[in-house]
Parts: C-alpha cells; sequence; structure tokens
C-alpha cells in the first residue's frame, strides 16, 4: 500500500487548546440501553423477529417436539446464505436456550452496525472524537425495525473485519489473502449483502486517504492490482458454496417478483430507510441536528475525509437509487444500501476533532441529546407494543397442539401514528405482521407463513402440510374470507387459502381493535369467537359450513 499521512497519524491526540473529547461512556451507556431494552421487552415491534424467534425455536430443538416431526425437516443443502442465525440456533440454541439466543441477536443486530462503524473511525482517525456517539443513531433504522437480523449483524461484521484488514494492509499479499478469504466466507454464510458491504469498504480502503492517487499511472496500476486482489479473494468463498449447493435465494409466489422505485419519491422515501423507525417525522427531526452538525463542519473545514471511502459511499449511494425493491422473492432490497451508505457515510469524516472545552462540550450535548432521543423513542415503542403481544399470547394459549391456525388481520383504513405508532414502521407498514407464528413456540401448533424459503433458509416443510405453507408471507385482511374478489387476487401466492375451512382449525385476527378497510368487524358465519383480548382475536372454524361465504359485504366493492 502506498504510504500517505493518514489524519489516524497526523490527528491523535488534541492538540494546543483543542478539548479531548471521549465517547466511551456514551457508547457504553447505548451498549447497556440497548440490552436493557431487549431483556425488558421479550417480542418487540420489530417485523420478522416473532418469525425468527419460532425458526429459532425449532432449530434449538423443538423440532423434536410433536406435532413437529411431522411437520417440519431441516435441510442444509438448501441455502448458503443468510443462515448465520439458523446455525448459531443448532448450536447454541440447545446450550443456552432459545430465548436467551433469540434476544442476544437482536442486541447484536442493534449494536454490531454503529460499534463496527466507530471502531473503523477509531482505526482510521485515532482518538475517541464526540462524531463517534453520533453513529450509535444509527443503531435505529429501517432495516433494524423490519428484523432483518442476519443482515443487520452482517452489516456489523464487515466494519470489524475492514478494521481487521486495514491493519493487516501493507503486509505479506498471501497473509492478507488468506484472511480476507476467511472473512468472506463468514460473511457469506452470515448474509450475502454483508459481503457486497465487506468488498465496498475493503475496496473504498485500498484505494487511499487521497485522491491523487489516480493521477500517477504507478500508483494507479497498483490500485487496480490491489483491487483484483481483493475482489478475487472476496468472490470466491460465495462461488464455491454456491456450487456446491446451486440454491439461490428465490421464494417464488409470494408476491415479491421484480419491483423498482421507479420515481423521485420512491427513491427518497427509499434513501430515508437509513434513518427512519416508526413515525419518519420524528426521526428526521432527531437525526436532523447531526447532519447539520456536520454540513457545518464542512464550511468551517474543520472536517477530515478519507478519499477511498467517500468513493465507496457514492458508489453505495447510486445502488440505494437504481436498486430493484424486490427481486427473486425478496422484499426491500433496496432498503439495504441507505444504511451501508450512512455507516461508512459517517465513518469516513472526522468533523468538528480539535474544538476548543466549551464548543466541545456543546457539541457531545447536542450528539448526545440526538442520539438518546431516539433510543428513548424507540423504548417507548417497544412499551407501548408489549399490550398487542399479551393479547396474542393470551388468545393463543386457547390453542391446543398440532392445530392448524390461520394468521389474518384487520387493514386500517389509514394508519394512526398517534395512537398506535408501535404498530407501523416506515411509512406505515405494520409491525404485527409475523405476531401469529408465535403459535410455533408457544401452542405447538402449525401456521402456513413460518420463513421456510429455499435458498435463505434451512427449515422445511413436509407433505401433506406443504400444500397449506407459504415459504414467506403476509398478513392479509379478514376480507379474503368474504370477497371473492380478494380471494382470487391473492390465491396464486397464498395456497393455504383456498379450502381454508376444511384445512385450518382456527382464525387468528391480529389488529382486530381497529376497523377493517373493506369489511369492518364482519365475519362470515361458521367462526365462533373462542377469545377477545381486543388486539387479537381468536375464532373457531366450523368445519361443516359450505367453503365459499353465504353472505358478502358491501365493503368488498372497493377490495380490488
Amino acid at each position: 500500500m502506498d504510504q500517505i499521512d493518514t489524519p489516524a497519524v497526523v490527528a491523535g491526540e488534541p492538540q494546543g487548546l483543542a478539548a479531548r473529547q471521549d465517547s466511551t461512556i456514551a457508547v457504553a451507556a447505548f451498549v447497556a440501553l440497548a440490552a436493557a431494552l431487549v431483556v425488558l421487552f421479550r417480542f418487540p415491534p420489530v417485523l420478522d423477529y416473532p418469525n425468527h424467534y419460532a425458526r429459532i425455536w425449532l432449530l434449538s430443538g423443538g423440532i423434536g417436539e410433536q406435532p413437529f416431526p411431522e411437520i417440519y425437516a431441516v435441510d442444509w443443502s438448501r441455502t448458503f446464505t443468510n443462515v448465520g442465525i439458523d446455525i448459531l440456533a443448532t448450536w447454541l440454541g440447545p446450550l443456552v436456550g432459545a430465548d436467551r439466543l433469540a434476544r442476544t441477536l437482536l442486541f447484536l443486530a442493534i449494536v454490531l452496525p454503529p460499534l463496527g462503524a466507530i471502531g473503523l473511525h477509531r482505526a482510521l482517525f485515532g482518538g475517541r472524537h464526540h462524531w463517534q456517539t453520533a453513529m450509535l443513531s444509527l443503531g435505529w433504522c429501517a432495516t433494524m425495525i423490519g428484523g432483518f437480523i442476519n443482515f443487520q449483524i452482517g452489516l456489523g461484521m464487515a466494519l470489524f473485519f475492514a478494521c481487521v484488514d486495514l491493519r493487516l494492509q501493507g503486509k505479506n499479499p498471501a497473509l492478507v489473502f488468506a484472511w480476507r478469504l476467511a472473512a468472506s466466507l463468514l460473511l457469506t454464510v452470515m448474509h450475502i449483502f454483508s459481503l457486497g458491504f465487506y468488498m465496498a469498504i475493503v475496496c473504498g480502503l485500498e484505494f487511499s486517504w487521497r485522491i491523487d492517487i489516480l493521477r500517477s499511472k504507478a500508483g494507479l496500476t497498483r490500485l487496480v492490482g490491489r483491487l483484483a486482489l481483493a475482489i478475487g479473494a472476496c468472490v470466491l468463498p460465495p462461488l464455491a458454496l454456491y456450487l456446491h449447493t446451486a440454491s439461490l435465494p428465490n421464494a417464488g409466489g409470494n408476491g415479491l417478483g421484480l419491483a423498482w422505485n421507479d420515481g423521485v419519491v420512491l427513491i427518497v422515501l427509499n434513501l430515508l430507510s437509513a434513518i427512519t423507525t416508526y413515525v419518519p417525522v420524528v426521526d428526521v427531526l432527531l437525526v436532523l441536528p447531526l447532519i447539520l452538525i456536520c454540513t457545518r463542519a464542512a464550511r468551517a473545514g474543520d472536517i477530515r475525509m478519507h478519499a477511498g471511502l467517500a468513493v465507496a459511499a457514492g458508489g453505495l449511494l447510486l445502488l440505494s437509487c437504481i436498486s430493484p425493491r424486490h427481486m427473486l422473492g425478496t422484499g426491500w432490497i433496496s432498503w439495504r444500501f441507505p444504511i451501508m451508505t450512512a455507516l461508512v457515510a459517517m465513518a469516513m469524516v472526522c468533523p468538528f476533532a480539535n474544538l476548543p472545552r466549551r464548543q466541545a462540550l456543546l457539541l457531545s450535548l447536542v450528539i448526545n441529546l440526538a442520539v438518546f432521543g431516539r433510543t428513548g423513542w424507540i423504548g417507548w415503542n417497544w412499551w407501548l407494543a408489549q399490550k398487542d403481544v399479551a393479547a396474542v399470547e393470551s388468545v393463543l394459549k386457547r390453542v391446543p397442539a398440532g392445530a392448524a391456525v390461520l394468521p389474518l388481520g384487520h387493514e386500517p383504513e389509514t394508519v394512526s401514528y398517534l395512537a398506535h405508532s408501535n404498530r407501523h414502521f416506515f411509512w406505515g407498514l405494520d409491525t404485527f405482521r409475523h405476531l401469529p407464528t408465535l403459535a410455533v413456540p408457544v401452542s405447538h401448533a402449525f401456521v402456513p407463513t413460518l420463513f421456510t424459503a429455499k435458498g435463505k433458509q434451512p427449515l422445511s416443510v413436509l407433505s401433506p402440510w406443504s400444500e397449506i405453507a407459504v415459504p414467506e408471507g403476509n398478513l392479509l385482511s379478514v376480507g379474503v374470507l368474504s370477497c371473492p374478489t380478494m380471494l382470487q387476487q391473492y390465491r396464486d401466492f397464498t395456497p393455504y387459502l383456498s379450502d381454508w375451512r376444511s384445512r385450518f382449525d382456527f382464525v387468528l385476527v391480529a389488529n382486530a381493535d381497529i376497523l377493517d378497510r373493506y369489511v369492518g368487524t364482519f365475519m362470515p358465519s361458521g367462526l365462533t369467537v373462542i377469545e377477545d383480548a381486543g388486539f387479537a382475536k381468536l375464532y373457531a372454524i366450523d368445519k361443516t359450513m359450505p367453503a365459499e361465504p353465504l353472505a358478502i359485504p358491501a365493503g368488498c366493492a372497493t377490495a380490488l
């Protein structure tokens, strides 16, 4: 690597009258608060988490309990990536318990990405600057609240691996190549997108601190060679694993075909996924001070920047704008790149490194208020959600083991952010969609929407249960039971709705305390309320009733 003076060398400790900055206490406090939230709230409003929890429970030993040996099987040849938490569930789950392991994984998904960015920033610039506290705000984003656990953990791993890579650069090329092979193998297994993130960071670090490396033909030639070796080392592990398993992620038939953010508004909203959680306006207001700090430092000329990482961040930003929203049966692909961009962008700059004591204290105060204000906002919404979780658990206690539960919900006309902010995130998407999958560990019952996608999970559904299961499922409106037009609309990727009366024993309705936009509170005849817990209702199905609805509510006319 070309030897160039870097801020890690020249910045070091503050000089002159500059105040010493230290982010250690803030980082420790954030980690402690995140741990407290995970301990206090067993099932927070994190979209995919209950579904992951149910799968972790099965892989930790639950699959051996009745009736699951006849319903599920584990086949590791189905996938080679996105299985980090599945492997840990298989290895560690029987030792530490599924609940403890699931909470630990959720905790790591929160803290690892910002801690990794802080580690990279310290490796680059030296010292413990207040700006590193600002990076903690990125622990809360759409992919985190969406429950992309493997992806989030993979981001943190990629950043920490990049710190090791930075220390190894300039040493024995064979050692560096071997390290990158090992790192890439681990990242591929955790999540394929985390490998791409690692590649972007490594290429940025190889690029150098200053852009003038491009002005030298010899330097440019050496750079191209280093980048080729880095990319080659990163590509070999996923290629070898793919040739072994020959299975790409593709849920198929789940309604997540190729779709793009094909408009300025959609692209802007997609970019905001890096910072938004439950109510976007609140998140923007709490993040705005951090943006103003950075822009003011840039105007004052008191900001250092790593040119190579700036190029990497630019590439990730471009991908954020042009990547598809859904593809290969995988949803919200475009969400992955904005948080990558934000993590690299915050790690690549060091604003206001040399401030007088009074200004440094003010800077620290503003940053801490923004970061811990966001964490408090998350905690508030997690606390609000516990009544909903308790309602679901209450009705599930009435479900006997071995029963088949059909999960549905009430779809509101409009999202009420003031009354139920915890039930929605990122511009109106629901957070409670997968709560019914808790029927697996709580009731030992079957639900058709447990994650079993080929190419992404090792869990598969055995026949005949596979006839009423989908690899990834949504929580549809109860209107599908009454509205023929809706049933026809969803039939292709919800085959379990066909002849649902004979195939299921119970209907579990979530968000039941809100009127459904299509049918209100109407339910077809032959359904008897077994438990009404407000947010959740459980209905027993009379299997002797005819398959088609006997009455069609007027709201069905608007279902399309």
